[in-house]
């Protein structure tokens, strides 16, 4: 049996947040501040108005796919996932809307990273218990930067080690620690090591 490493892409594989921002700016006139990880009150109008709740997914959903290409890779994540694969499957798993897969997998290879990508909306526990179930893998170890994924998995595959990362540094420091992942880490080379670790000792988190 092989190890599985189940990852997150946005913020984790390619930044994201920074070049959202920028298009937010250049085609809509909206400023944003990621202050507290807390997407629901970082878009504000030039009137000084936030934007509702449902405005600001419509924004997610115009930079998703048209504007994906702004995305630039994180450092090093490219290299770690390389290592990686010599010794374990790798799936990215993704919050996208379906129709976007095709358009995420492209946008990977376009960094070297070619892996399976899976789509999902809502809590990712379900869809990693499916990975588990399929592999199954020797240990599983998941990569995520939202904690809200974290507690999902904890719950439902509470053997999963989960690994919390924010690779957006001006976004990191204001996100606090998952409660629900078993350790933090914003950068690739360390993270890297640690899931070598993990794959090394051969076992589940909770065993």
């Amino acid at each position: 049996m092989k190890p599985l490493l189940i990852t997150d892409c946005d913020e984790v594989l390619l930044h994201m947040v920074r070049h959202f921002g920028t298009w937010l700016g250049e085609a809509h006139q909206i400023d944003f501040r990621m202050q507290g990880g807390d997407f629901a009150n970082a878009m504000t109008r030039a009137d000084g108005s936030v934007l509702e709740r449902e405005e600001m997914w419509t924004m997610l959903d115009g930079f998703f796919p048209g504007e994906m290409a702004r995305q630039t890779l994180v450092p090093h994540a490219r290299e770690a996932l390389a290592a990686l694969a010599e010794q374990a499957d790798i799936v990215v798993l993704t919050n996208l809307q379906d129709h976007c897969r095709t358009h995420r997998i492209d946008q990977l290879a376009s960094h070297g990273i070619v892996h399976r990508v899976e789509c999902n909306q809502g809590g990712k526990g379900p869809p990693v218990a499916r990975l588990v179930a399929e592999y199954a893998p020797s240990v599983t170890v998941f990569v995520d930067d939202l904690a809200v994924h974290h507690q999902s998995v904890a719950d439902t595959v509470p053997e999963v080690f989960r690994l919390h990362m924010v690779s957006e540094p001006d976004l990191a420091v204001h996100v606090a620690p998952a409660p629900a992942a078993h350790a933090r880490i914003d950068d690739w080379v360390e993270a890297q090591g640690w899931i070598e670790a993990r794959f090394a000792e051969g076992r589940g988190a909770q065993a």
